[in-house]
Formats: structure tokens, C-alpha cells, sequence
């Protein structure tokens, strides 16, 4: 029996994908702890590992803060990462030294975990829900000027942040180092090769297990309502009342059957009346709806991309930031989506009608759905983590 630990951030994301890893090394008999927050206790917890929360020691932060710091505030994002991981360091090493576990599991992004593997010279390997990013695929991200120039401006922030690390006794050369993928760690990546971009830079070491999904049958041919359309925009950046209300516009007594999920935080009756051929919740199964969508307008988050295409529904893609936006271009080039021109009815009727009329994208999109289904998913990936016990 082996003692492994997980580590991730307070995001949705970037959690949900491991729980099924979870429950499947409990399953063999292997002791799990998992450090992570209050609001995944639940779901940890029902996998059969022992829960560690962590809230106290992170910055004051809801997801939405989080999200934005990723995608927008790099400087920002180091320093929270820097302050948590001194926050946790006596605690967690002195943990860590009394359980002697035989590999730690840490998210891409939940740094702290990467670094105590390294201080304590645990066994360490890497899970990676977004796109695998090392110095190649760093120069796809269509960062904007606002991005560029918060990043040029903190780089003496972030400078102070590794001299902080180092005086901890943590070796890091530079936060490079930190953030960025290598070709020496065993490293999990949630989606296909074929749908990574510039997959052959990656070393044998990453495992492109695709999407951590329970085992459905393949609907991508049958079952389909192609005049289903669904629409969401994620777990976090999701109160965009004008974005709503132009989906209401759009399709409001078409041919088309509409799922809008609207997220907890937003009032469904702000959204004036719902037209009958609407369902608007505030979430929904998403796996399930896509069992029988025709077609996805989504916001492009890694998990929402990986789902649609598993389960081969084509889609109308509106990125809200770089990270999204690489997924866009990525589906986009790949012939399984079209980009979104702006949030206006006219535009999100067109694009719609141009994915469900044009069968080359259903093609596509089935075409990467058999990439993604066969690679092995959570079970490899538990499999994956036991290599290296």
C-alpha cells in the first residue's frame, strides 16, 4: 500500500479532474490525503481520502479573484503563490515528514505543492488540467497589451517573491522554473497528444490521458438533438447579464431547443421572460447535456472544451482570456469550432447556424472525440502516479 498526496488550488477545474484519479487509488488499497479547501470537502472526502483544508493560510481570494490573477495579473498570481506556500510551509513539511508519503500529486498551477516535493525530496508528479505549456507552446499565448505590460511592470515583485522562496530554503532559479512544465517530470495531462499543442516537444514522461471521465457510451453518432444548443460559461466568470440576454435575443422562438446555465450567482428572473423553447438553470449536469447537444457556445475552459469534444459536439468558442483564448485558436484550428466575432444576437445566430448546417465541424469534433476517449483517462492516470511509488 502507498501513501500519496494531492495538492491543488481552490478551483473547480482544477480539482474536479483529479477526484476520479482518487477514488481509483483508493480503490486498489492506496492511503490518499488530499490538501486542498472547504468547498471540495465534500468531494474528496466521498473519494475515500482524507481531507487536509488549507483555507486559512491562502490569501483572502474567492475563485472568480483567482481565475483573474491566472489569466490577467501574473505578478499577482507569483505572490499569492510565494506568500501561500511560507503560510503552509511548517505546517505542511512537518506534516509531510511525519507521514513519509511515497509521492505527492500537485495541480500545475497549486505551486506550493511542487515546491515541498522539492524540499523534502518527495517523488513528484505533475497534473495538468490546462494544455501542457513549456517554452515553445509559451509563445502561442495571445496574451493582450494589458497582460504584456502587468507582467513587465511586476517582474520586480515577482523578483522580491523568489528571494523570499530562497531564504525558506526553498531552491528555486527563477519563477520560470516554478511555473513552467519540464521534460524531467512525470507530468498527467488531462486531454489527447492530438489536441496539445505542439505535442512532440513533450518528453515520453507526460501522459496525455485525456478528459478524467466515468466511462459512457460513445454518443457522438447517435442520440444527438442537433437543433439542442447549450450555452455556459463556466464556474466562475459567468454573470454576463448582456451575454444572457442576447442568447435570449438570438434564439427566442427559433428551431432551436436552447440549455442556458447562467452559474449560482446569477437571478434568473433579472433575465426578464424565458421563452419557451429555453431552459435556463443556474447549473446543470453538464456531462449529460452534452450526451445530447448539438451544439456548444462555451467560454472556452479547458474542462468545458475537453467534455464537448469528448463527447464530439462541435462549438461556437468565446474565450475571455489568453489561457481560453489558446484553446480557442486550438479547437478553431483543429476544424471543431468557430470563434465568436462579438456577443450580438446576429453574431451568435450566424455561428450557430454555421456549426449545425456545416457538417465539417461535427466531423472534427467526432474526429478528436475518439482521440480523447481512448487514452486511458482516470485510469491511467492513478496508474500513471503508482509508476513512480
Amino acid at each position: 500500500m502507498s501513501k500519496i498526496v494531492f495538492f491543488s488550488i481552490p478551483a473547480h477545474g482544477h480539482t474536479n479532474p483529479t477526484i476520479p484519479v482518487v477514488a481509483e487509488l483508493v480503490s486498489k488499497g492506496h492511503q490518499v490525503w488530499y490538501y486542498s479547501f472547504y468547498e471540495f470537502q465534500g468531494k474528496i472526502e466521498g473519494a475515500g481520502a482524507t481531507f487536509i483544508p488549507c483555507d486559512e493560510f491562502l490569501p483572502p481570494a474567492s475563485e472568480e479573484e483567482l481565475n483573474r490573477k491566472v489569466g490577467k495579473d501574473f505578478a499577482a498570481l507569483i505572490e499569492m503563490v510565494v506568500d501561500t506556500t511560507i503560510a503552509l510551509d511548517e505546517k505542511v513539511c512537518s506534516e509531510l515528514r511525519a507521514m513519509q508519503p511515497d509521492c505527492i500529486v500537485s495541480d500545475s498551477l497549486c505551486f506550493w505543492g511542487k515546491l515541498f516535493a522539492k524540499k523534502l525530496n518527495i517523488p513528484y508528479v505533475c497534473s495538468t488540467t490546462s494544455f501542457a505549456f513549456n517554452k515553445h507552446t509559451s509563445k502561442l499565448m495571445d496574451r493582450g497589451l494589458k497582460e504584456i505590460f502587468r507582467m513587465i511592470v511586476g517582474m520586480p515583485r515577482i523578483n522580491k517573491k523568489m528571494k523570499l522562496l530562497r531564504s525558506h530554503g526553498y531552491e528555486v532559479e527563477s519563477f520560470v522554473s516554478i511555473v513552467q512544465n519540464d521534460n524531467e517530470t512525470d507530468t498527467i495531462v488531462f486531454t489527447s497528444k492530438e489536441f496539445q499543442p505542439m505535442a512532440e516537444t513533450f518528453s515520453d514522461r507526460y501522459a496525455f490521458v485525456g478528459p478524467s471521465i466515468p466511462e459512457v457510451p460513445d454518443v457522438a453518432d447517435e442520440g444527438k438533438g442537433e437543433k439542442t444548443i447549450y450555452i455556459s460559461l463556466g464556474t466562475i466568470l459567468n454573470q454576463n447579464h448582456d451575454f444572457y440576454h442576447n442568447c435570449i435575443e438570438a434564439f427566442e422562438g427559433s428551431e432551436y431547443n436552447v440549455i442556458l446555465s447562467v452559474g449560482q450567482k446569477t437571478d434568473i428572473t433579472t433575465l426578464g421572460k424565458i421563452p419557451d423553447n429555453f431552459t435556463v438553470e443556474n447549473t446543470v449536469d453538464q456531462l449529460a447535456v452534452l450526451q445530447k447537444a448539438g451544439v456548444f457556445i462555451t467560454h472556452c475552459g479547458m474542462n468545458s472544451v475537453n467534455e464537448s469534444l469528448y463527447f464530439g459536439v462541435p462549438m461556437v468558442l468565446y474565450p475571455m482570456h489568453s489561457e481560453q483564448r489558446l484553446v480557442a485558436n486550438r479547437a478553431s484550428e483543429l476544424g471543431a469550432g468557430v470563434r465568436l466575432k462579438s456577443i450580438k444576437s446576429k453574431h451568435l445566430r450566424r455561428a450557430v447556424d454555421e456549426v449545425v448546417a456545416n457538417q465539417h465541424y461535427h466531423e472534427k469534433a467526432h474526429k478528436l472525440s475518439q482521440t480523447l476517449r481512448h487514452n486511458g483517462g482516470y485510469k491511467r492516470a492513478a496508474n500513471t502516479i503508482l509508476d513512480k511509488v
